[in-house]
């Protein structure tokens, strides 16, 4: 059924309640299933006449549609972890970012780039000249001056070929190519960082998602426990056995849960927004979700700190830092030799001039092959040389630095995540008691107030401890996953062992 049929339905069930409430101020509660959430008053039934009531009655009833029908029930995909993951790694444009840099550092990574290859270029040129003599006198008094000469036309081409090509620069070219394979390094390593935050901070939404989730489902039972109280104090009401104080009491605890509830609906929704916003797509796209929440209580410290030395992406990072630095310092050592380059060339020149000028020479054709070598040394440079190996040096120790602080701070960033990881696990124990005790009272409380041997304000506060004691228990478990996944993050194995799809464990 469509949304469309559904309003339309509602719209019907409105003026049918409307119409049929003519003249009947005293009802019992319907069993229609929206009235789970508000119930229909028996003396202020909505009248067809009154559009300010016919209002609010259908927005009630929306609301109640949203409870019944949850956002994207209707046709909808179902969400792992695991296919999230897959559509943040292909969407995000983070991650797509990265990756062009890290395409850019591998194109890099050339012999020509960093100067193994030699260099040829080849030059054709020609070029023309109208020459107009005024008066031209020679040396040799023999030689008839020329005068008033005009429209003499000359012209020359010239073509060549030059090789160039570096065989010695101190090594430098070595430490250079070295240098481009280490920034390509560095690339990916910045990748991983970015993927693996990415995948974090989705594994984190969907959890947090299913947090959201599960106290929804915890506040639709202790709606449905109000009902059934409201219901028994109006029943006592009725027949004298009940104050009328009770049944009030009753409604204005109904009404706190239905607030409650249908602020969490919008919590669920700002949640789906973000999910979907994290995932790059639509985020009106509608999606369910059937995992739980389940913490693997097998991580160890030691193992946890081993990978972290071996593996963190933001450690190997610092460390590829550190060798450009070194390669740095290497390339400019390189300055301080003499540097060897081989030089070739053919060349091809044509002369061509008019008559009317003594230039000895009408035509002119030359094809030269050159060949040799060519040594240049720095022998002064106004101690820049030194200056820049020596800046180069201090650049090594601050990536030493940096990799000591790294390192430090991954080493406090996974005590603090396993203290928390551990002691989470721990609260999640004595919160699984908590919620067996809470519901067992809940059960022994609700009959005893059916009864009569227990007052209403005693089964609202064992409502409210139930009610405490699961969302103690939902966030110990959100806490631990939480906890989990970030030592998973340090520890550089989060795609591997981020488990997509828990086997729910008894509570």
């Amino acid at each position: 059924m469509g949304f469309e049929a559904l309003v339309g339905l509602g719209r019907w069930i409105i003026m049918h309640f409307a119409v049929s409430a003519e003249g009947r101020p005293e009802k019992s509660y319907s069993t229609n299933p929206f009235d789970f959430i508000y119930p229909p008053n028996p003396t202020n039934l909505p009248n067809p006449s009154n559009p300010i009531k016919m209002s609010k009655c259908f927005l009630r009833f929306l609301l109640a549609l949203g409870v019944a029908f949850p956002l994207g029930a209707m046709a909808q995909d179902t969400l792992t972890l695991e296919k999230a993951i897959r559509v943040a790694l292909e969407n995000n444009y983070a991650i797509k970012i990265v990756q062009g840099r890290k395409e850019i550092a591998a194109n890099d990574v050339t012999r020509g780039n960093a100067g193994f290859l030699p260099l040829v270029d080849a030059s054709v040129a020609r070029n023309y000249d109208t020459r107009n003599v005024i008066r031209q006198e020679n040396f040799n008094p023999a030689v008839t001056p020329i005068t008033n000469v005009r429209g003499i036309n000359n012209n020359n081409s010239s073509a060549g070929v030059n090789l160039a090509w570096t065989i010695f620069d101190g090594l430098a070219m070595f430490a250079a190519y070295d240098q481009l394979r280490e920034i390509e390094a560095a690339g990916q390593e910045n990748a991983e960082i970015t993927i693996e935050n990415t995948v974090a901070q989705v594994g984190n939404a969907y959890y947090d998602l299913l947090r959201q989730q599960e106290r929804l489902k915890l506040l639709k039972e202790a709606l449905a426990i109000s009902k059934a109280r409201s219901d028994l104090a109006r029943a006592r009401n009725e027949v004298g056995a009940g104050s009328k104080v009770d049944f009030l009491s009753s409604q204005v605890d109904y009404n706190a849960d239905s607030s409650a509830l249908i602020s969490q609906q919008q919590t669920v929704a700002n949640t789906v927004i973000n999910l979907n916003r994290l995932l790059t797509r639509d985020i009106r796209t509608r999606f369910v979700t059937n995992d739980t929440i389940v913490p693997d209580s097998t991580l160890s410290l030691e193992t946890l700190r081993q990978s972290v030395l071996q593996q963190n992406p933001n450690l190997l990072l610092a460390q590829r830092n550190r060798n450009v630095a070194y390669l740095e310092t290497r390339r400019l050592k390189g300055g301080r030799f003499p540097r060897i380059d081989v030089l070739s060339g053919y060349n091809y020149a044509e002369l061509n001039n008019g008559p009317g000028l003594n230039f000895g020479l009408r035509t002119n054709k030359n094809a030269v092959f050159n060949y040799g070598l060519r040594a240049t040394v720095n022998v002064f440079g106004g101690f820049n040389q030194n200056r820049l190996i020596q800046n180069a040096r201090i650049n090594e120790q601050i990536n030493d630095y940096q990799i000591e602080d790294v390192r430090i701070q991954l080493d406090a960033d996974l005590e603090r995540a396993y203290l928390n990881y551990r002691n989470s696990l721990a609260l999640l124990g004595l919160e699984k008691q908590n919620y067996t005790i809470a519901q067992q009272n809940v059960v022994i409380a609700l009959e005893r107030y059916k009864v009569g041997t227990s007052t209403a304000l005693e089964l609202r506060e064992v409502q409210r401890n139930n009610v405490a004691a699961v969302n103690r228990l939902i966030e110990a478990s959100f806490n631990a996953k939480l906890a989990e996944i970030e030592l998973l993050r340090l520890s550089s194995s989060i795609l591997e062992d981020l488990n997509p799809h828990p086997q729910p464990q008894a509570k």
